[in-house]
């Protein structure tokens, strides 16, 4: 990535229209944010600590509480370190940084979506292959590929993106550094960036939202061939998680991403509740819906309350 830009640094103006309540949105998001850290951190525990969970469906799902613990660790920290009333400055290096992250982790985890889907779609549809299918190896692998394509996406967006001449302003209308808050500072034609930003981000879109809807059709068909109502309930329950966490992530990649007028209130909101919002809601959705996890955690709890009364 070439640096033709003089300047060092980026002010980040925050979320637009919260002046003079900083310190109430502060307390919300620290309590939204060290509840969503929280919540992972006992779904990763429950999976690792039961020999039960040690199946592609769950290793799948720690890998998705490691993304939720990490994602928002790229944005919120320095959200709430200015909300507190702290600086707003971010280096011009912090801000390529923080953008690079954004994009491979959020471009990863949306693979990781559809790699999950493919993992439902072999469970229900071929169950008696289903071992067979998704042994560890094949797993490994479609993690490999989904990390490979998010570093692809990350790099490609953020080297058009940082490529430009930045000579000011240096004040960013957000509060975070992301393409379509960076590139409106840019001193040349940012039509070359912009466009390459939106196709990266559309083809991602689109391969994310086919795959989702070619695993979940198969696997419709065959839930209605299912004879019994208990047979069908079952098969639901597994898939009823991964769509709510679906439709949690990919609501705000397309109001975000794909709108033909940025409204900057809109799209503070919706990446406010995609950072932290949609972490936290995983990891309820994935708890309370889940009975082998939560019984891991219960032995977790048990073993922990055991020990401590020793």
């Amino acid at each position: 990535m070439r640096n033709h830009t003089e300047l060092t640094e980026f002010i980040l103006l925050g979320i637009p229209q919260t002046q003079g309540v900083e310190m109430v949105l502060f307390l919300l998001f620290l309590a939204i944010y060290v509840f969503s850290l929280l919540g992972n951190l006992l779904i990763l525990t429950a999976i690792v600590s039961s020999s039960v969970l040690h199946t592609p469906m769950y290793f799948f799902l720690g890998l998705l509480a490691i993304y939720d613990i990490v994602l928002p660790a790229v944005t919120c920290p320095k959200m709430l370190f200015y909300l507190s009333g702290q600086s707003r400055a971010i280096s011009y290096t912090g801000c390529a940084t923080q953008l690079f992250f954004y994009h491979l982790l959020g471009s990863s985890e949306a693979c990781l979506y559809s790699v999950m889907s493919y993992d439902r779609f072999v469970a229900i549809c071929y169950p008696l292959r289903y071992s067979l299918i998704m042994r560890p190896g094949v797993c490994v692998g479609l993690v490999i590929a989904a990390w490979t394509l998010g570093c692809v996406h990350a790099s490609t967006v953020t080297s058009f993106t940082f490529s430009l001449t930045y000579c000011g302003p240096n004040q960013v209308d957000f509060f975070f550094c992301d393409i379509p808050a960076v590139l409106p500072l840019a001193s040349d034609d940012t039509s070359l960036a912009q466009t390459v930003g939106s196709t990266a981000v559309g083809f991602l879109a689109l391969l994310f939202w086919c795959t989702i809807c070619l695993s979940y059709m198969r696997i419709g068909i065959a839930i209605l061939r299912i004879r019994s109502a208990e047979g069908r309930k079952k098969a639901f329950s597994t898939c009823s998680a991964h769509l709510a966490a679906v439709l949690c992530y990919v609501g705000p990649v397309i109001i975000i991403y794909l709108q033909s007028t940025p409204n900057p209130l809109l799209d503070a909101i919706v990446q406010i509740l995609t950072n932290i919002g949609s972490p936290m809601l995983n990891s309820l959705i994935f708890s309370l819906r889940n009975k082998e996890v939560k019984s891991s955690l219960k032995r977790v709890f048990h073993t922990v309350i055991f020990t401590s009364q020793e």
